[in-house]
């Protein structure tokens, strides 16, 4: 089965670059070259990822960004020129799934997406777990019913703010969240630089769920971003 890649890019050598170099891997690539056309296309056809540079034409890579999280999980792996922190990091915390700062090399490039594409598949939730309300991620197993956590069978005493945050992850496993985020949506309350309120949970969670806290698996940590869920 042929994946297909929406590319949007408004540099014409990069565009064909990256659509050479993904076609030749099996992929099918489908080019925009500004935010508006791509959107159009988005809401014609299906892909099983986006490819989205940030500075865009007519409307910008971040505005569409936006646009496509109102309807959509879709894989989305942001391509910048841009390489602040700030930059990744709000790309990130507006739902994209990953991003690759230019230049890039194309071998670095197919890995990210095949990696991308992947998470998806392995996450999805099938309609019978969405109906019972359970999610398993390689050792861990979540009972959203019954508000229960177990590893290898065995259950996890965890706090409702640890369940509420491992929910979040859990639920969301290809997005990356910053600790604003998090703390507004567990905390429902406005973030202050609560840092040590959200470090002192993950602490806490992670001494319970991972074989080695130091060394986790299950909450991957962005340096500067925030966290998300470990692939496996």
């Amino acid at each position: 089965m042929t994946h297909r890649i929406l590319l949007v890019e408004d540099d014409l050598s990069i565009s064909n670059m990256v659509k050479g170099y993904l076609s030749n891997e099996g992929f099918g690539i489908v080019c925009a070259f500004n935010g508006e056309e791509a959107y159009q296309i988005f809401l014609r056809e299906k892909f099983d990822l986006i490819l989205l540079d940030l500075m865009l034409p007519k409307l910008n890579g971040m505005d569409f960004l936006k646009m496509i999280r109102e309807s959509s999980n879709l894989p989305i792996l942001i391509l910048s020129a841009k390489d602040g922190e700030v930059d990744k990091a709000l790309g990130l915390g507006f739902g994209a799934d990953d991003y690759i700062t230019k230049p890039f090399s194309m071998i670095e490039l197919a890995a990210r997406v095949n990696a991308a594409i992947r998470r998806a598949k392995q996450y999805s939730i099938s309609e019978k777990l969405a109906e019972d309300r359970v999610i398993t991620v390689n050792e861990l197993t979540m009972d959203l019913e019954n508000f229960i956590v177990s590893k290898n069978g065995i259950d996890i005493k965890v706090t409702s703010k640890e369940f509420a945050i491992l929910k979040l992850l859990f639920t969301n496993p290809k997005r990356t969240f910053t600790k604003e985020q998090i703390y507004g949506l567990i905390w429902n309350e406005d973030y202050y630089g609560n840092e040590n309120v959200i470090n002192v949970h993950m602490k806490r969670l992670r001494d319970k769920i991972e074989d080695h806290s130091s060394e986790p698996k299950y909450i991957k940590t962005l340096w500067g971003f925030g966290y998300r869920l470990g692939e496996f």
